[in-house]
């Protein structure tokens, strides 16, 4: 069963653009989102997501600070994390997934694949098959 997603993104267009798709693809999932690393751990005090996207450039805290930070922690470590970023450099791709993420996906180029990402993400969390995602990389 899915709690929410929490997305930490610092741009709220693509940030409202998920939250928007996620609505149409489930509308019993919440969509949670922070604009950095910092705001996202803070939540994570009052919110346990099911998932959590996490974008890599962002001012304060960055993605792969958090991604760490999330990591190392007792209360958070055992949230999949997919990143989620306009970059897919392999060396990016390489490093996020020795930190821990469970997977990277490239922000999609339009909403009906941006849809088509998080059905395939709930379907999988729905299913208990979530961890297939791991050490793919959507490109």
């Amino acid at each position: 069963m899915v709690n929410g997603f929490l997305l930490v993104d610092d741009d709220s267009d693509d940030s409202e653009l998920f939250c928007e798709a996620l609505h149409e693809v489930d509308t019993s999932i919440h969509c949670h989102f922070a604009l950095d690393g910092n705001e996202a751990l803070n939540m994570l005090q009052e919110i346990n997501p099911s998932v959590i996207f996490l974008d890599i450039n962002m001012p304060g805290m960055n993605g792969w600070d958090c991604l760490t930070k999330l990591k190392s922690s007792e209360e958070s470590k055992h949230i999949p994390v997919i990143m989620y970023s306009t970059s897919s450099h392999k060396t990016e791709v390489e490093k996020a997934f020795t930190l821990g993420a469970l997977s990277f996906f490239s922000k999609p180029n339009d909403y009906k694949q941006l849809k088509a990402m998080l059905l395939e993400v709930v379907e999988k969390i729905n299913n208990g098959t979530l961890e297939s995602l791991a050490k793919t990389f959507k490109g």
